[in-house]
């Protein structure tokens, strides 16, 4: 009778996790959506900016703009490492980590100065907990980063690569082909690559202002943009990550349900015989 109610007490409970994690599955799928869409969202506008700065650009322009500059062995390098701020997203945040360590012991083994600069506090909390320090970190993005947000976290790197303080700007995201594809990425944004490819070129034209002027200031939304589409690519691919590991969850409490209601009908049944044949027991010795 014992075991009876404790497997009765065993089925309420995993019932009531099924439910917190078919609700969580659900909350995750609706943000995905949103994630999503924005994403899709950035893409265009960052395929725009680069489809105009290959239009424009020029070889000596590498000379001009610093954020061009081509880096031969670079001495300084910022690596922009983002995860998410919760857990319950599966092997995400641990998949990220895993990467940005192996980037960083490449360029350390190089003789590279890396500075680190965690985005989320599952990166943050590890890398302090292995002791690494870290030269900045940022806790507030959260899983809705604005352009804004990647303003922020570009414009002081920008700003000392531009005064040779940094040979290099790196970030550790999660690329986000689809909801189950989300493969860890790093990605160089500082020095932009020379463009290849412009469309219709600029040598019948006579622009004002100058192509100088408005690669100028192309170039600084262009790397902005790049940030943002690492943030809402890496966001994105967490809600994927949530969605699928609430959902491996509530398949496996519901698999758990239906052992804990065999075992418990086996042992109703076991119980029962029992009191069965006690009776019959009794019975008998009554008639003899």
């Amino acid at each position: 009778m014992a075991k009876a109610r404790e497997l009765r007490r065993r089925i309420r409970s995993v019932e009531k996790t099924r439910q917190i994690t078919k609700t969580m599955e659900m909350v995750a799928t609706s943000k995905l959506k949103r994630a999503q869409d924005r994403v899709v969202a950035a893409r265009p506008y960052a395929a725009a900016l680069a489809d105009v700065i290959a239009d424009l650009f020029h070889p000596e322009l590498s000379q001009q703009f610093p954020l061009l500059r081509p880096m031969e062995r670079p001495r300084r390098v910022a690596l922009v490492l983002i995860t998410s701020n919760r857990g319950l997203c599966g092997g995400f945040n641990a998949n990220l980590i895993r990467l940005a360590r192996q980037r960083l012991a490449e360029l350390q083994g190089e003789g590279v100065e890396v500075e680190l600069h965690p985005i989320g506090r599952k990166g943050i909390g590890y890398f302090r907990y292995v002791g690494q320090a870290l030269a900045s970190q940022r806790q507030d993005i959260g899983d809705r980063p604005t352009p804004a947000h990647a303003a922020e976290v570009m414009e002081p790197l920008m700003a000392r690569f531009e005064r040779g303080e940094l040979d290099a700007v790196e970030v550790v995201f999660a690329k986000f082909n689809s909801p189950v594809s989300t493969p860890p990425t790093t990605l160089r944004i500082l020095p932009i690559q020379a463009p290849v490819g412009g469309k219709r070129g600029v040598a019948n034209y006579i622009l004002r202002p100058s192509a100088e002027e408005i690669v100028g200031g192309i170039l600084p939304l262009y790397v902005h943009n790049q940030m943002y589409r690492a943030l809402v690519e890496t966001a994105a691919a967490e809600q994927g990550a949530r969605r699928t590991a609430m959902k491996n969850a509530t398949d496996s409490a519901g698999d758990m349900i239906d052992w804990l209601r065999r075992t418990y009908n086996r042992a109703r049944q076991a119980q029962i015989t029992q009191e069965i044949a006690e009776i019959v027991g009794g019975s008998e010795a009554l008639k003899g």
